[in-house]
């Protein structure tokens, strides 16, 4: 196969997805790497109907490269993830909507193009989270403690464009990363960037069924095929705080070859691992899931409480130990749009 990879310079040299790039090489596809933030390119010729297979990004929010992924879209190319379900996540005040119009747990969230206008949250609503409505990687995100500490920040808010600010939700200080692979679901618990003095080995952990079934949802919801939620345990449950399109995948299990055979499939089929719709709840072995929950699940069956074993390995990967991931039944969709992409911002939402 053919492959185009967007990576901008923020991940030139990260092993995902250079490492992507080698694996699928080494099994003799041609890759061809486009750097949108540190190139001329003749973007009529680069883009093209038949030039490649399927177009893959890993960019940073706001970077050019998103451009380039949605021209190889207008143009009928396979893009991995789908370009509309990307825009759907990288606007992270877009996303919140979004996911709390379809029952996602998500805080509450505020928007403002000036930080000023932030000050005019009720003081009950303190402690808050305030990040750049486009931001990735953890960039300037920031506790604000009380209403005089959202002055004190305010010059390092002041130049970020749009920001959000969602109530703090109480926790042990340990966030939990949910990792959507080839149709698996897997989950690392690590230290959170708002509590570094935490001592929390980063490392897989077994995933439990509440938090699959709100993983799967956000796939289903968002169109997404490879991706990454953040979970923060409140007291009053899971909530999700953060949604990435192609993530570091950081623990998981042979995840180079994991990811690269996912962009194959992507690429031959253009659509998300699927399951019977028959499948009823009693399948899965979840207690307390109906089979009416299936309706909002997007991949397969296959970790503690879920049954199932590991993927077929294509020739020379590897299957890796560690708790077994979740398999999620899916509905079509995947790469061409399941929720933001086949429906945009209104209707399928």
């Amino acid at each position: 196969m053919k492959l185009c990879f967007l990576v901008e310079e923020h991940y030139r040299y990260d092993g995902m997805p250079l490492d992507v790039v080698r694996q699928l090489t080494a099994w003799g596809h041609r890759v061809d790497v486009l750097r949108p933030g540190d190139s001329l390119m003749a973007v009529s010729e680069a883009v093209r109907a038949g030039s490649h297979d399927a177009w893959v990004l890993k960019t940073v929010s706001g970077g050019p490269g998103l451009t380039l992924l949605e021209a190889a879209a207008a143009v009928g190319l396979t893009t991995v993830n789908d370009a509309r379900s990307i825009r759907g996540v990288r606007d992270k005040a877009l996303a919140s909507v979004i996911a709390r119009t379809r029952g996602l747990p998500v805080p509450v969230t505020y928007a403002a193009a000036r930080w000023e206008r932030l000050a005019e949250i009720p003081a009950a609503e303190y402690p808050l989270v305030v990040k750049p409505a486009d931001g990735s990687s953890g960039r300037a995100v920031r506790l604000v403690r009380d209403p005089g500490h959202l002055v004190e920040l305010g010059p390092l808010l002041a130049g970020e464009g749009l920001l959000i600010a969602q109530p703090y939700v109480p926790n042990s200080g340990t966030d939990l990363k949910v990792y959507c692979v080839d149709g698996e679901l897997y989950a690392t618990e690590r230290r959170s960037p708002l509590n570094p003095d935490q001592g929390v080995r980063e490392r897989q952990v077994p995933l439990a069924p509440e938090v699959a079934r709100i993983a799967g949802q956000v796939g289903e919801v968002f169109g997404l095929d490879l991706y990454g939620v953040d979970v923060l345990l409140g007291p009053d449950g899971p909530v999700v705080v953060d949604i990435n399109d192609f993530p570091s995948f950081r623990q998981v299990p042979d995840a180079v070859a994991r990811v690269a055979r996912a962009v194959l499939r992507l690429a031959r089929t253009g659509t998300a691992v699927t399951a019977p719709a028959a499948l009823g709840a009693a399948g899965l072995g979840v207690p307390g899931l109906a089979a009416a929950d299936l309706a909002t699940m997007r991949l397969g069956v296959g970790a503690p409480g879920l049954g199932g074993g590991p993927p077929a390995a294509e020739p020379g990967v590897p299957v890796g130990n560690g708790p077994e991931p979740v398999r999620l039944p899916a509905q079509g969709g995947g790469a061409v749009g399941a929720g933001v992409g086949a429906g945009g911002a209104g209707g399928a939402i």
